[in-house]
């Protein structure tokens, strides 16, 4: 079975999301679809703090080792995406790693961001089956 390495960009301020998407993953793992490592950096576990100048720096590069050993990078596409700098930052490092980009539409919402939904490789609804589909279609790609 293929293990997926999955880096999940998200906003802290949104972190019920970010869980949301863990445990949908990890239900799929233990019904035997697919197994998978989580490079994300959920609130609970921060790298570093960013709100210093050589904070900010270290975190950049932080993140940068978190992305690249991910085979897949999802993005929680809500508005508040569109407003955050670390988020962007994730989206422009994943586009340089040339990892695949699924990108995953809130549940209810009608617009995304489109730094995402012009990098993404996918674009999926807010739902398991969606997200575990598009891994799984992610080994199509490479």
């Amino acid at each position: 079975m293929k293990t997926y390495n999955i880096f999940i960009s998200h906003a802290w301020k949104y972190s019920e999301h970010y869980n949301k998407v863990v445990q949908w993953l990890n239900e799929a793992q233990d019904e035997g679809q697919f197994k998978w490592k989580n490079y994300s950096v959920p609130e609970h576990d921060p790298l570093i703090d960013p709100n210093t100048t050589s904070g900010k720096k270290k975190l950049k590069e932080e993140l940068k080792d978190q992305i690249k050993p991910a085979s897949i990078v999802i993005i929680l596409s809500g508005m508040y995406a569109a407003h955050s700098e670390w988020i962007d930052f994730e989206i422009d490092t994943a586009v340089s790693y040339e990892k695949y980009i699924i990108g995953v539409k809130p549940w209810g919402q009608e617009r995304i961001p489109k730094k995402v939904s012009d990098n993404a490789d996918v674009m999926v609804g807010w739902n398991k089956n969606s997200i575990v589909n598009a891994i799984l279609e992610s080994n199509k790609e490479e």
